[in-house]
């Protein structure tokens, strides 16, 4: 076999590497499509396993194909399994998501605790590595005045700035409140008039179609002001959720209309089994 220059085998041995990153790079889009995000989920579904056992949990979903999940607080959710979260230094949980693959960018949190306690529960998501902190709802009356809506709007926009100082971006869900309404509006598209554009992003909960809330149409409506979304699927004919793809839903419009809205994750959110039921399709949709 003849020989090779030294400058042939550096340029062959530079082709191999960089035949080696296609195919590494091609693997890991694979696992995170669609937008090129990594497969998340929220964690609250499986809140009585992560009250066993956190690490094991972790571990099972990380197994499941997801990539990433978003937390609720150990003090705002400790009726809900994740009080014993705060048994591990913020840089333990960090460790425990990283061993097994896992980002956490985000995290739940209640009013009340944002309330009484801003500064701690800052520190406590920034020990763990988080750069997003949302509240499920304001929390305001299920039958709101314009200036109940106003007030709510107020103080959280002031959460907001104060989350901002801490290279936080605050963030909310809708629940509850949102989907009211107020002098004949959308108590949540009054929100988008109220609430800071820089202070407070929009996480989108799909599952809310049921109630004529369109993720898509949200996303298109209002570009920019979203940063996240939780995803379930929906079944038109049965009303009842569902695995993603194995629904109703166009989630090609939806995740196109999500690079609009701004969306930087999500996080799948329904019973165990259909969660893990969404992996593959979630793996295979490109956008």
């Amino acid at each position: 076999m003849p020989g090779i220059t030294r400058r042939e085998f550096i340029r062959n041995a530079a082709a191999s590497t960089a035949a080696v990153g296609l195919i590494s790079a091609g693997a890991l889009e694979l696992r995170a499509n669609p937008l090129g995000l990594p497969i998340g989920c929220q964690t609250y579904p499986v809140r009585k396993m992560i009250a066993q056992d956190f690490p094991g949990t972790i571990k099972q979903l990380s197994e499941a194909g997801f990539q990433a999940v978003e937390l609720c607080s150990p003090v705002g959710y400790s009726d809900d399994g994740f009080g014993g979260l705060a048994k591990y230094k913020g840089s333990e949980l960090k460790k425990i998501l990283r061993d097994n693959g896992v980002e956490c960018h985000s995290s739940h949190f209640s009013m009340e605790e944002l309330r009484s306690q801003q500064p701690d529960r800052i520190a406590w998501a920034r020990d763990v590595g988080m750069t997003q902190m949302l509240v499920a709802s304001l929390g305001g009356p299920r039958q709101p005045t314009m200036d109940d809506v106003k007030r709510a709007a107020d103080e959280y926009n002031k959460i907001g700035e104060k989350a901002a100082e801490a290279g936080i971006q605050q963030g909310l869900h809708n629940e509850n409140f949102e989907m009211t309404t107020v002098d004949g509006q959308r108590t949540y598209d009054v929100l988008f008039t109220l609430l800071d554009p820089k202070l407070v992003k929009f996480q989108f909960q799909v599952s809310t179609i049921s109630r004529g809330f369109d993720a898509a149409e949200y996303f298109d409506k209002y570009p920019g002001r979203f940063i996240s979304m939780h995803v379930q699927g929906w079944d038109a004919s049965t009303r009842k959720i569902a695995a993603v793809g194995q629904d109703s839903l166009d989630w090609k419009k939806i995740f196109t209309a999500a690079r609009t809205g701004g969306i930087k994750n999500y996080f799948v959110e329904m019973n165990l089994d259909l969660m893990k039921a969404s992996v593959p399709y979630l793996r295979s949709l490109q956008v």
